[in-house]
């Protein structure tokens, strides 16, 4: 080859793309409890490895479905003391839903006999009622009303029955019901399958969307930090909760929290068998547990609202698709009014909502005054769209309201 001029020697970039980010655990801190069952703390991050060093990113760059624990079971030794249990007492109701309770008393771990409760004292007690149920009554057989049979633990986002009446409760409700089958996850089927599912949908309460009139929330034994329910009603009622039973531990830290449109409302201690109204049609119910298998029992009913609280050109969408047309407002309504739309959705979803066609009027400055307001209800953060824009919006939330001015 020496003819031929030889090529200079040269290093080339082989790959460009940086490594995706990924999950970082720290070593999990001290166990909460001196004894017995506790909870440590571990930090996790969301990195990302560039030239060499890590960086910090956001949580939302890292795949949700892999994030290790925050919080991880410990045990340092046994407890000379520990609360024990009877036997869950039989239904209070012998059809429908009612409740099971069951006596709790403080354990020598030594002796194994009952001692004084105070030397449980600082030791967090499981739930001591829960909800049952005993099967429809027999007026309620073969009737699929909305409302008609109360379903604890059971999402409406995972309706049983058969789709003429599931497509009924959609349709009271004014929910825009998606193309193709609606019960490939719920299979028809007899006590066998009904009872699967109850079992099934005991620990996957949190996240879901309650649409009955009425029903039993068990937030007991859900296995998570941090567990959301929703509640949702048409426009025209309101929604009231009674506490049934709470086991929550408040000198470590847990809480109860209602949220909606008109009320926000947290609390721990005093909370069986007190009321919460939400004076709207939607609320939210978030529960915080540091120790497993706290929690509270909840039952919801659903009635007219006693003051009107919304336009008559407001519209509901429970979802989990459809379509929003500007509303129009009739002769005789007052141009002042806005008409808004409001969107709740379970709150393990998010909203997308995609302008496919906009025309609020040619450019212009009288144009100021037509425009569609975007409103993020978890961080009542709000976006205005103007003219002929096309527009992708995404919620951080479960809840978002549109309102269309002029």
């Amino acid at each position: 080859c020496q003819p031929v001029p030889k090529p200079e020697s040269r290093v080339e970039v082989c790959d460009l793309n940086p490594c995706p980010p990924r999950w970082k655990v720290t070593p999990a801190g001290p166990c909460s409890s001196s004894c017995g069952l506790g909870l440590a703390v571990q930090l996790v991050t969301c990195v990302q490895t560039l030239h060499g060093q890590e960086v910090l990113q956001e949580e939302h760059l890292c795949p949700v479905a892999e994030k290790p624990l925050t919080s991880v079971p410990c045990v340092i030794r046994t407890c000379s003391y520990e609360w024990s249990f009877s036997e869950w007492s039989e239904c209070s109701t012998s059809c429908g839903n009612g409740i099971q309770t069951r006596q709790d008393f403080c354990l020598s771990s030594l002796t194994h006999k009952a001692v004084n409760p105070l030397f449980c004292r600082r030791f967090p007690k499981a739930v001591v009622v829960r909800g049952c149920s005993s099967g429809p009554c027999p007026e309620q057989e073969g009737s699929l009303s909305p409302g008609a049979e109360l379903q604890p633990v059971t999402a409406a986002t995972h309706l049983t029955g058969a789709a003429a009446g599931t497509e009924h409760r959609h349709k009271e409700l004014d929910v825009p019901l998606p193309a193709g089958p609606r019960e490939q996850t719920e299979p028809a089927g007899g006590e066998e399958d009904t009872a699967k599912r109850s079992k099934r949908c005991f620990l996957c309460v949190c996240g879901n969307l309650f649409l009955n009139a009425t029903g039993i929330i068990n937030m007991t034994g859900v296995g998570s930090r941090d567990c959301t329910v929703a509640i949702g009603r048409p426009l025209r009622e309101e929604i009231s909760v009674t506490i049934l039973a709470s086991s929550l531990n408040c000198s470590a830290g847990e809480v109860l929290l209602f949220s909606g449109r008109m009320m926000w409302r947290t609390g721990c201690r005093k909370l069986p068998l007190s009321l919460i109204n939400s004076r709207t049609n939607t609320l939210i119910v978030k529960q915080r547990v540091v120790l497993p298998g706290n929690g509270v029992i909840l039952q919801y009913n659903s009635r007219t609202a006693t003051r009107k609280y919304y336009q008559d050109c407001d519209q509901q969408l429970f979802g989990p698709q459809g379509e929003i047309v500007a509303p129009v407002q009739l002769p005789d309504q007052r141009q002042e009014v806005v008409c808004r739309t409001f969107i709740t959705v379970a709150p393990q979803q998010r909203i997308s909502i995609r302008a496919l066609n906009t025309d609020l009027g040619p450019e212009g400055n009288h144009t100021h005054f037509n425009y569609i307001l975007v409103r993020d209800v978890s961080t009542m953060k709000t976006v205005v769209f103007r003219g002929r824009q096309q527009f992708l919006w995404q919620s951080t939330g479960s809840q978002a309201e549109i309102e269309f001015h002029e």
